[in-house]
């Protein structure tokens, strides 16, 4: 399962892939895949390191599980694949977007183009089982995304955390904020947004203004 993840993280994680609590989630997925439809697709569980250089990462978005419906999910936390309908939290991100920085609402929910960055965009739980949201919690891959973090935290300088609700403020503590920008808000889901936790952020002109104090290049968000 982790021969197809980018080489540059592979120094950085060989000691959580040869633990034993990755080698019972290994079996645990290959069990699932077997006897259930799971998203994203195997080849793509990894995605979200191999859109991100561990030596280019600039900013990090937490979320929690990847979307449970078919054709959604592909490795990116908050983005779906090309064609398919924006669920709602994301169209609450765009929509920030649009009055932050006055990017246009864009049609595509690829996010894809923000990874290439070194937005790494990073799901706590990397699978799911079709149609049942959380059904992959708890069974190994929060030690192993808390152990990512941390590891980002311990090795980099300088990267802006992009904390969204609660469960991504729980991260915090992972993160040394002596070395490292963090930036919270509200979730963009609609129960948090509809009451007022998560627009008027700001957080894509204030994570490009921080990133250019420090001489890296803004995203283009």
């Amino acid at each position: 399962m982790t021969s197809n993840i980018d080489k540059s993280w592979e120094p950085f994680l060989n000691n959580e892939f040869n633990s034993l609590y990755f080698k019972a989630l290994e079996n645990f997925l290959k069990d699932e895949y077997r006897n259930h439809t799971c998203f994203p697709p195997k080849e793509e569980i990894f995605n979200a390191f191999n859109h991100c250089d561990f030596n280019k990462i600039k900013v990090v978005i937490i979320g929690q599980d990847p979307y449970h419906g078919a054709n959604q999910a592909h490795g990116l936390c908050f983005s779906v694949n090309e064609g398919i309908a924006h669920p709602p939290s994301l169209k609450n991100i765009f929509k920030e977007l649009e009055q932050d920085l006055g990017v246009p609402y864009p049609k595509s929910g690829n996010l894809s183009k923000w990874a290439d960055q070194g937005v790494f965009l990073l799901n706590a739980t990397l699978t799911v089982r079709q149609g049942e949201a959380g059904s992959h919690q708890k069974k190994g891959w929060e030690q192993f995304t808390d152990a990512v973090i941390k590891i980002i935290s311990e090795q980099k300088k300088q990267v802006v955390f992009l904390l969204w609700g609660g469960f991504a403020k729980k991260k915090a503590k992972l993160i040394d904020a002596k070395k490292h920008f963090i930036l919270e808000t509200g979730h963009p889901s609609p129960l948090s947004a509809n009451r007022g936790f998560w627009f008027g952020n700001k957080h894509f002109s204030k994570s490009n203004s921080l990133l250019e104090q420090v001489g890296q290049l803004p995203v283009v968000w």
